[in-house]
């Protein structure tokens, strides 16, 4: 719609998990750290955990990115499987052929069959788990079993959960004790800051093919962090909608009313008290505070 008003190729504030937009901001980049270099020293189980909107499914497949030309993996979006359905899924990611009729056990030993053979060719297999607190307990249960799939000195298997905060409570609860001990390594994601935001913003615009200056003002960005809370989903949103209103108007540069717009227009926003004052009024205000306050005093002592 607006792509070629602003010079785009497509769309750059798409809520869609695409790779070619990773960005990595310190949240990002230190969960990636973290999750390579557990890989490195060979822990079986790890998770990374982060509010709506941080970017998890993002991060899980810039990994699956990363990870495929030294690793086989198996990529898990839908945790709602039954222990069948997992050791299925999973041996289908391997393309291991198994007929559709084979038992927990069959597919088990399979699985384990392969993790030897990958053992030989030095590619070690990562199950990674999108949106794991929706995992049934006993699919839980079943992915730490075949994690005992392990030679006497190292682990044939990783398995990288990828979850919303109340996996964490889940864990805590005693009848997950065994997995909780398991779990070696963790990382919470972090929100964009705002001085990482005018960046994270220009670096989708020329993925998107923009050529020019920044498209966002100041005072834009400013909104735009304090309404959204650096969440990166909210930034998306919103900066979408304030393109189409800058469009709306036939105004490229977008300003402060037109993310106010675009806030309106999103359910659960509002505009911050804070960024409905003038540049400095905050400043001035307490000034003026100040200054009443003094004159009140001066008054009374006379």
């Amino acid at each position: 719609m607006y792509e070629q008003f602003y010079g785009l190729r497509e769309k750059p504030f798409s809520l869609t998990p695409d790779t070619e937009y990773f960005y990595r901001y310190s949240g990002h980049q230190e969960a990636l750290n973290v999750l390579l270099i557990a890989l490195r020293n060979g822990e079986g189980f790890v998770r990374v955990t982060g509010e709506v909107g941080t970017g998890k499914t993002l991060l899980c497949r810039q990994l699956l990115k990363l990870l495929q030309d030294d690793c086989a993996t198996a990529y898990l979006p839908n945790p709602l499987l039954t222990p069948l359905e997992l050791y299925q899924a999973i041996a289908h990611e391997l393309q291991l052929g198994l007929p559709p009729e084979s038992s927990v056990q069959q597919l088990h030993q399979g699985i384990f069959a392969e993790l030897v053979r990958l053992k030989e060719l030095k590619r070690p297999l990562v199950v990674l788990i999108d949106e794991a607190q929706a995992m049934p307990h006993r699919s839980l249960e079943a992915i730490r079993l075949l994690s005992n799939l392990e030679t006497e000195k190292e682990k044939l298997l990783h398995i990288f959960f990828f979850a919303q905060p109340e996996f964490d409570q889940r864990l805590a609860e005693p009848n997950l004790r065994q997995l909780r001990q398991r779990i070696t390594f963790s990382y919470r994601l972090s929100t964009l800051k705002r001085k990482e935001l005018p960046a994270y913003l220009n670096h989708r615009l020329q993925v998107a093919g923009f050529k020019g200056q920044l498209l966002f003002a100041e005072s834009a960005i400013r909104l735009l962090h304090r309404a959204s809370l650096g969440v990166p989903r909210l930034i998306n949103l919103l900066a979408h909608k304030a393109l189409l209103v800058g469009y709306g108007k036939g105004i490229r540069k977008i300003d402060h009313k037109m993310v106010a717009a675009a806030i309106k227009d999103t359910p659960g926003l509002k505009i911050p008290h804070r960024h409905i004052l003038p540049p400095y009024a905050l400043e001035l205000s307490m000034v003026m505070l100040v200054a009443v306050t003094t004159l009140l005093v001066w008054g009374a002592l006379r």
